[in-house]
């Protein structure tokens, strides 16, 4: 008479805490009639320990010894040689026990899917047996409540990060994320708290050793000493609307607060960097004009401070104010706020004495310029120009000056601020003192509201310029001698040749 196969439990026991094993994992454990777990070679295993208050007497245990955690090996397929070996040993173990009719606990710390040593074997015998997964607590969970702190909420996002990863793939991780858990540490910890101090988020970073045990002991990382991490710890970036560094009053010690400059580039969201996502989840006061400050979404507890466009002096005194009461402030601009943007106006205010305390830092953003070209293919690709049309500022005797020796050094010229309601005539004036200097037949790109729903990009001859068409959301490129459009296999494009005849 054949034998009925066992069933392959994966029975996750949680983070360490045995009263945080599942009730149904409880009665699992003391129900099979094998229980199998790992360990290193010096064989204590904490899945075991933790399971130990639900076994009974008279189960079989299968102890599966890994060959090679962290050390060197003389296998000759290497460490993972050693490894697949071993996992293929392990469940031969295992399926000898489930072919023989006995039920089999193999236990996860943690959860068994989520970064476990039960995967290998799961992957080994799903097909050939019956298995079913018992959740349990994850390590991330326990870190959580032992910070006493939430990791995210709303529409945030939470990154899981194995410290084994090169450290600019953590760096632009955790830019590139609101919060995040760094597992698997030991050995990797001075890696991780390099990538943690190149992205930024080294303050905000809190260190969690063996959540939930006995053991417990929480931290900043940087008190850490590296010679002395667990494998069993974890660093935790909450999110800005969680961590406590980002919602501390920076003047609380006599401290000030700090303007950052920030460029949402110009129109499309995908535009926005990720460093300037992140300096607008840090802040704690958003500044700006009106229109720009609609772009961006507001977090809890946050305070916008929208003004006009044309007082720029006073909205940098403005925010300069705040942060010398401790604020963390951010100036939003479109596109970089270095190219006819909030920064110059920023920095020359705060040279002012009154300001000398207050650090300002300037985060760039895609330039509308280089949005406009890349619709096109590459007017930009040699030396070009930056004008602002706009006579609000300087004098049009200025405008035109630079227009011509641009156009005399024959020079590519992106032409910002173009036209508007109450200025109409400069682009009729920029195009003629061009044509004294250009071909008629010389490639315009003009861009609307790149980036937007109302995009509009077209390519004209500078001779049929139509200032009629153009208005302040436009952004105009004027090719060199050397500007050519061209048939490629996209359609029409343009480029400026890298080199003369």
């Amino acid at each position: 008479m054949s034998i009925a196969p066992g069933k392959l439990w994966g029975v996750g026991i949680g983070p360490g805490d045995s009263e945080l094993v599942t009730v149904k994992a409880a009665r699992i454990i003391e129900a099979a009639d094998v229980v199998a777990f790992h360990s290193a070679r010096h064989g204590r295993s904490i899945s075991r320990g933790v399971a130990a208050p639900y076994m009974r007497d008279g189960q079989i245990e299968e102890h599966l010894v890994y060959p090679v955690t962290t050390e060197t090996t003389d296998h000759p397929g290497g460490y993972q040689g050693a490894i697949d070996e071993f996992y293929e040993e392990a469940a031969a173990r295992l399926a000898a026990h489930l072919s023989a009719g006995r039920d089999v606990a193999l236990l996860a710390e943690g959860d068994p899917l989520f970064y476990s040593s039960y995967m290998h074997m799961h992957k080994r015998l799903v097909g050939t047996f019956d298995v079913e997964v018992i959740p349990g607590v994850t390590s991330v969970s326990a870190a959580s409540a032992a910070l006493k702190t939430p990791l995210v909420e709303r529409d945030e996002v939470f990154t899981v990060l194995p410290g084994t990863l090169p450290a600019e793939e953590l760096t632009r991780r955790l830019a590139a994320t609101d919060a995040a858990a760094i597992m698997k540490l030991g050995r990797t910890f001075p890696t991780v708290v390099q990538a943690l101090t190149d992205a930024g988020r080294l303050d905000e970073a809190r260190y969690v050793e063996r959540a939930s045990t006995e053991g417990q002991r929480v931290s900043n990382v940087a008190d850490v000493d590296p010679a002395a991490v667990p494998y069993f710890s974890m660093v935790v970036v909450p999110s800005p609307a969680n961590n406590v560094v980002s919602h501390t009053p920076l003047d609380g010690n006599g401290r000030v607060g700090e303007v950052t400059v920030v460029g949402l580039g110009p129109g499309a969201d995908s535009w926005t960097t990720e460093e300037v996502r992140r300096e607008l989840a840090r802040a704690t006061d958003l500044v700006g004009y009106v229109t720009y400050l609609d772009r961006v979404t507001m977090r809890p507890a946050q305070i916008r401070h929208a003004s006009d466009n044309k007082v720029e002096s006073e909205r940098a005194a403005f925010a300069l104010d705040l942060a010398k009461r401790g604020k963390r402030v951010v100036v939003v601009s479109s596109g970089d706020p270095g190219v006819f943007a909030m920064a110059s106006a920023v920095i020359e205010v705060a040279a002012e004495p009154q300001w000398a305390d207050v650090p300002v830092r300037v985060v760039p953003g895609m330039t509308a310029a280089n949005a406009v070209a890349s619709r096109v293919g590459a007017p930009l690709g040699h030396d070009y120009a930056v004008i602002s049309l706009s006579d609000r500022l300087k004098p049009w005797d200025v405008v035109a000056n630079r227009i011509t020796a641009a156009a005399a050094a024959d020079m590519v010229i992106a032409v910002y601020n173009p036209a508007s309601k109450s200025r109409t005539w400069q682009v009729e004036k920029m195009r003629d003192l061009l044509l004294q200097h250009r071909s008629p037949q010389t490639p315009v790109v003009v861009g609307r509201a790149v980036g937007s729903d109302e995009e509009s990009v077209h390519v004209v001859e500078l001779g049929d310029l139509d200032p009629s068409r153009i208005d302040m959301r436009c952004l105009l490129i004027i090719g060199s001698s050397q500007t050519q459009l061209v048939e490629t296999g996209t359609g029409r494009q343009v480029f400026t040749s890298r080199r003369y005849p």
